[in-house]
């Protein structure tokens, strides 16, 4: 049985990478002929510190944050 894929992405309020990565995430998936369920949502500074985001955009699959590399702040 596969096991359902699902992408989270989170972003500030001005980030300018949601059509590039709206883009390349629907190219990966379809590439490897996977299907997904993605979300995207922008959120507040104050909303992504009391998830623990590090930085904007953040991209977790399955819970797991892939994106960012460690750093400091959501910004």
């Amino acid at each position: 049985m596969k096991r359902a894929i699902k992408i989270e992405v989170f972003m500030n309020l001005t980030c300018p990478s949601e059509l590039q990565l709206r883009e390349n995430i629907s190219k990966a998936l379809s590439l490897e002929g996977v299907e997904a369920e993605v979300t995207f949502q922008r959120l507040s500074n104050e909303e992504a510190e009391k998830l623990g985001l590090r930085g904007s955009p953040t991209v977790k699959i399955n819970g797991e944050e892939i994106q960012p590399l460690p750093s400091g702040g959501f910004s």
